[in-house]
C-alpha cells in the first residue's frame, strides 16, 4: 500500500527511458524487461522509494510492452507500482486482469490498488487517443489514474512561465473532469512538469540556468484540492557523477518537499530521463538522504543538551571519553557515499561506491515473490496478450 499523508512528501524512481549502461559489461544498450526486474529490485530495498516507476521500457516484447513491464515489477518489489506506458483499451484491459489476479478480485483491487497510472496530456491542450481511453476504463475500475502535462516553454505553450502554466493546467483538469463524469470521486492526481525551448536550436532543456518556478505547479494542484504529483532530478548529464549531473539536480528533493508535493519522480535516471545507469540511482538516493536530514527537526531535550556533560568536561576539556559521546556519535555523524574509505584510509570515488552498492542489492536482496500459482496467472494472461497485440 502507498498512503498519501498530510506535510509529507513521498519519492520515487523516474520512467520510462529507453537505454541502458548494461549492468556488466558497461555499453549502452536499448533496455529490455530484465532491466525493469533489476531496478524494482533495488527499489524494493532502498528506503528512500516509496513506490516503484518502471525506469526503463521492456522494449525486447513489442506492443505487450507495458504488460511485460507491470510483470517484471510485481515479480520483484512488494512496494506500489505506478506504469506510464499502459495506454490503449486492450491493454489496459490485461493490465487490469493481471492487477486483480494479485488482489483476489475486482473490488479488492478497487478498495487497495495495487497499481496507478500517469497518463501524458500533449502539448498544446490535447489529450492522447490510446491513453485518455485507457484511463477511462481504469476509472471504472477504481485505479488511480493521474495526469501529467510538459509543455515547452517557446515551442508546445507561450513563451513565458505563466501561459506554460495556463496550458498544461487546462489539460490536467480537463481530463480530470472526464474521469469524474465515468467514475464520480476517482482518484486522480495533478503534475504539471514544465521544459524550455532552447532559441538556438529548439532543443528540449529541462534544467536552464534561469528555471525558476520548476515547483510552482506544486501550488497549482493544491488550488484544485488535488494531490501533486511533481518532477526533479533527471539531469541533462549524460554521465552520472559529473558536476553537473549534480548541479542539475541537487536543489531538486529539497525545494519540491518544501513546496509541499504529496510524491515525486526523477530519482535514477541521466540524459533529460532517458539513459538509465544503475549507480546512478544510489547516487540520486544520496540526494534524496541528504535533502530528507536537511527537513528533519532537531531534537532538544535534556538528553541532547548534555549540559552535565559540558560541566564535567568544562573549557579547554574533550568530548571523545565521555560515555554521552559513545551513546550519541554514531547517530549524529551519517557517513554516505562521500565519506567510504579504502584500505589507506582515502576516500573512494562515490561513483564507484554506487556501483558497488547496486552490485551488493542484486546479490543480497530478495523481494517477497508471488506465489506460484499469481505467477503462473500472469504468464498465462501475457501469452494471451502478446497473441492479441501482436
Amino acid at each position: 500500500d502507498f498512503h498519501l499523508e498530510e506535510g509529507v512528501t513521498y519519492f520515487c524512481t523516474d520512467g520510462c527511458g529507453v537505454e541502458t549502461v548494461d549492468w556488466d559489461t558497461r555499453e549502452m544498450r536499448p533496455s529490455c524487461k530484465e532491466d525493469v526486474a533489476r531496478t524494482a529490485r533495488v527499489v524494493d530495498y532502498l528506503s528512500s522509494m516509496a513506490f516503484y516507476w518502471p525506469m526503463v521500457s521492456a522494449q525486447d516484447y513489442g506492443k505487450a510492452a507495458p504488460l511485460h513491464e507491470l510483470d517484471a515489477a510485481w515479480n520483484n518489489t512488494v512496494k506500489h507500482v505506478q506504469s506510464e506506458t499502459l495506454m490503449g483499451a486492450e491493454p489496459v484491459k490485461y493490465g487490469l486482469e493481471m492487477a486483480t489476479v494479485i488482489a483476489g478480485d475486482r473490488e479488492e483491487l478497487r478498495r487497495r490498488p495495487n497499481f496507478s497510472v500517469i497518463i501524458c496530456t500533449i502539448a498544446p491542450l490535447v489529450q492522447d487517443k490510446e491513453g485518455i481511453e485507457g484511463a477511462m476504463l481504469l476509472a471504472e475500475a477504481g485505479v488511480p489514474v493521474g495526469f501529467l502535462a510538459m509543455p515547452t516553454i517557446g515551442s508546445t505553450a507561450p513563451a513565458a512561465l505563466a501561459g506554460a502554466f495556463a496550458v498544461g493546467d487546462a489539460e490536467v483538469i480537463s481530463a480530470t473532469v472526464l474521469m469524474q463524469l465515468i467514475n464520480p470521486g476517482t482518484p486522480v492526481c495533478h503534475s504539471l512538469m514544465q521544459a524550455w525551448t532552447d532559441p538556438r536550436t529548439g532543443r528540449y532543456l529541462a534544467y536552464p540556468t534561469d528555471a525558476r518556478c520548476r515547483f510552482g505547479p506544486v501550488d497549482i494542484a493544491h488550488h484544485w484540492k488535488m494531490p501533486a504529483f511533481g518532477g526533479a532530478f533527471g539531469t541533462e548529464s549524460t554521465q552520472p557523477g559529473t558536476w553537473q549531473s549534480a548541479a542539475d539536480v541537487a536543489l531538486d528533493p529539497l525545494l519540491i518537499s518544501m513546496a509541499g508535493a504529496e510524491w515525486v519522480t526523477g530519482i535514477g535516471l541521466n540524459r533529460s530521463f532517458t539513459l538509465l545507469y544503475p549507480e546512478a540511482i544510489i547516487l540520486d538516493d544520496e540526494l534524496y538522504h541528504r535533502a530528507r536530514f536537511a527537513l528533519m527537526e532537531m531534537e532538544v531535550s535534556d538528553e541532547t543538551l548534555a549540559l552535565d556533560v559540558v560541566k564535567k568536561v568544562g573549557p579547554g576539556g574533550h568530548f571523545l571519553a565521555q560515555k554521552h559521546t559513545r551513546r550519541h556519535l554514531k547517530d549524529a555523524v551519517t557517513l554516505g557515499l562521500t565519506h567510504q574509505m579504502d584500505a589507506e584510509s582515502q576516500f573512494r570515488d562515490p561513483v564507484e561506491v554506487a556501483r558497488e552498492k547496486v552490485k551488493w542489492i542484486l546479490e543480497n536482496h530478495e523481494p517477497e515473490p508471488l506465489e506460484p500459482a499469481q505467477q503462473k496467472e500472469l504468464t498465462r494472461i501475457l501469452k494471451a496478450a502478446e497473441k492479441e497485440l501482436e
